[in-house]
């Protein structure tokens, strides 16, 4: 593990940028930045379009480590190359952001209101790869629907057991047991998932450190004991299908917490921008998140 990445991540200023859309979601982001299917054939075709957008972002002069902590990625994107040099590379020589990979393979059906990961083949060679990459650590995520025992039991015992692997590997896990934030037991589940959660903590030796992926609380400040906790490296919010100044205002009422925003993040960008529009653009939303993220 990198001390200075970690040191980074623990204490800096910032947010992570989740730049992770995978095959299912990929579409629906290029969609959002006006790119439409029809311009586009085939996977191979729609992951080069994915990663001229993802290169964009990370080369604009405003997506530094002065504001940014982190960024994910998808693997297609770690494995490719930003200014001659590896994704992962480039992220942190270059622009001092430390890098991240999402490592699940998407959702299982759901199951006592949940949606845990599908199985993840391959994860000890991916988690090698992600080493020799210059990763610091992965991400991965379910979902909860309702306020369910069994279904955020299952949740959060499949995410610390692949979070033990993840450990193992030399990579710190951000673990991210998603709310839906239209859930009809939104609170409740909360408090399930709380308790679940320090529960695994407290099965941790001192030191194995985890982050974790929140949907931002009902109550202000209801995750401050996983904020505080001494196993817990950072807690940071997705913004979970709230516009980007709703999750900004729900995140500065939430000390401690930071912000690892995807679509939130590139709102308002789009491929047809000149240079100076997109940069203009995407300084204005770093600026924004990053102060909800310090605030």
């Amino acid at each position: 593990m990198n001390q200075e990445q970690l040191d980074k991540v623990r204490a800096g200023d910032g947010f992570i940028a989740a730049l992770d859309q995978s095959g299912g979601s990929s579409p629906k982001a290029l969609r959002l930045y006006g790119v439409e299917e029809d311009e586009y054939s085939g996977d191979d075709e729609m992951f080069d379009r994915i990663h001229e957008m993802r290169t964009r972002i990370m080369t604009s002069p405003g997506f530094t480590g002065a504001r940014v902590l982190g960024a994910i990625l998808f693997e297609d994107t770690m494995d490719r190359q930003v200014e001659g040099r590896d994704t992962g590379d480039y992220l942190w020589s270059v622009k001092g952001v430390v890098p991240f990979l999402k490592v699940d393979k998407g959702l299982a059906d759901e199951v006592d209101g949940a949606q845990v990961m599908k199985p993840i083949p391959g994860l000890d060679d991916l988690l090698s790869r992600a080493v020799g990459k210059g990763m610091f650590g992965t991400k991965m995520r379910s979902v909860i629907k309702v306020a369910d025992p069994a279904g955020v039991a299952a949740v959060a015992d499949q995410q610390f057991e692949v979070g033990r692997q993840i450990m193992a590997a030399g990579l710190v896990p951000i673990i991210e047991p998603e709310i839906d934030i239209h859930s009809p037991s939104k609170a409740e589940a909360e408090a399930l998932l709380r308790d679940a959660i320090l529960g695994h903590l407290s099965d941790l030796a001192p030191d194995q450190l985890v982050m974790l992926k929140l949907t931002l609380p009902e109550e202000d400040g209801f995750y401050q004991p996983l904020v505080d906790h001494p196993n817990v490296v950072r807690v940071v919010a997705l913004s979970g299908g709230y516009s980007r100044d709703d999750a900004n205002a729900r995140l500065a009422r939430n000390p401690g917490v930071i912000a690892s925003f995807s679509r939130a993040l590139t709102e308002g960008l789009t491929a047809q921008q000149s240079a100076e529009e997109f940069d203009g653009a995407l300084d204005g939303s770093i600026q924004a998140i990053y102060e909800a993220s310090v605030a």
